[in-house]
């Protein structure tokens, strides 16, 4: 059965009274988090809506790659900078900026206002293949499922990615979900892996212009 035409008219006018939301509602959102203790010294820059740019100088050269992956599948422009007890082992600064990137995004979000929230992706890596769910939920928590088959890429400790994705959760406060579906190879794995929580990451910090700037929880808070 038709609409009836005084039905139609209503819905017409309702939909061009919508008002669009524009870019000048949502203002640009950045942090910056210096973080210095007896073992290492980091400081991240980030803006959220960004383009992917990074530079990233750790002394890590493989978790400098890894941040790269952040920053370039997430569109989060990222700057780290990192001086840390190498002479000992990469733990302390692996950990410390995961620490102080999560922070970071902490603090970027702010009261997580007009997002997505939860994001998730599967993406492959040749061989492999990883699955990440996440939530800024304001608990953190880590259900962490990779089986990496070497103790070390080049020179890292793999067992590292583990310490890296803790600190980033604690310090968040997101539930972040891993999960290896396939894989082989070490490396592989471990970038399919951070390719993969960039991009759920990017699917729930973006804006979600139905939100109209309201917190995206039933209980009015995160």
């Amino acid at each position: 059965m038709p609409l009836a035409p005084d039905h139609t008219l209503t819905m017409q006018t309702r939909d061009r009274n919508i008002s669009p939301i524009s870019d000048a509602d949502y203002p640009l959102r950045t942090a910056t988090v210096s973080r210095t203790t007896g073992e290492t010294d980091v400081q991240v820059s980030l803006t959220l809506d960004g383009t992917g740019r990074c530079s990233a100088d750790t002394g890590i050269p493989f978790l400098d790659h890894m941040l790269h992956q952040i920053a370039s599948h997430g569109l989060i422009d990222l700057d780290v900078r990192a001086k840390g007890d190498l002479e000992i082992d990469d733990h302390h600064t692996n950990e410390d900026v995961g620490i102080t990137l999560g922070m970071a995004l902490h603090q970027a979000l702010g009261d997580r206002k007009g997002i997505h929230r939860f994001g998730h992706f599967v993406a492959p890596l040749d061989e492999a293949l990883v699955q990440v769910a996440l939530d800024f939920s304001g608990r953190p928590h880590l259900s962490y499922g990779l089986t990496i088959p070497t103790q070390r890429v080049g020179t890292y400790d793999t067992q590292l990615v583990r310490e890296f994705f803790v600190a980033i959760v604690n310090h968040s406060q997101m539930t972040l979900h891993i999960r290896q579906l396939d894989g082989i190879n070490s490396h592989h794995i471990i970038e399919a892996t951070f390719k993969t929580f960039a991009r759920a990451m990017r699917m729930a910090i973006a804006v979600d212009p139905r939100r109209a700037q309201t917190i995206p929880s039933s209980k009015g808070v995160i």
